[in-house]
């Protein structure tokens, strides 16, 4: 049985991976790279991501945290789905260049949402600091 703590560590090195290659494959797109034809580089994310997502519903079984009793694990989700869409306008050549860098921008904005909300274990994430700055009241996130 794998520890905890291992589990946790190929789930942070599975996460830097896929948003590594995902900010890779937007900037091969922007200047025309052919390696984006090759099939290692269409397939790899996909593994990578099904590891990333079993080592993630492996974590929630683990802790017992589960989006419906831990809130911030539910912001997560829901900034993964954002995630997800706006790679998907972002890496699609039916999209216009300009609305295509949009979406990678605000996909990479989304991810490092996601990982702040991970380490922080608040559903406002890296926003927590704004919202302090702005001396609203956090304590119900």
């Amino acid at each position: 049985m794998i520890a905890y703590a291992d589990l946790r560590t190929l789930h942070v090195l599975f996460a830097i991976i896929s948003v590594s290659g995902f900010a890779l494959r937007g900037a091969l797109i922007w200047v025309g790279s052919p390696i984006l034809q090759r099939r290692w580089v269409r397939i790899l994310p996909h593994i990578n991501d099904t590891l990333l997502l079993a080592a993630a519903i492996c974590l929630a079984m683990m802790s017992g945290q589960y989006p419906w009793t831990a809130s911030w694990l539910a912001a997560k989700i829901v900034g993964l789905l954002a995630y997800i869409a706006l790679g998907v306008a972002a890496l699609r050549p039916r999209f216009s260049k300009p609305v295509r860098v949009a979406a990678w921008v605000a996909a990479l904005i989304c991810f490092a949402w996601i990982a702040s909300v991970a380490r922080l274990r608040n559903p406002a994430g890296f926003l927590l600091y704004f919202l302090i700055a702005l001396d609203i009241n956090f304590q119900s996130l």
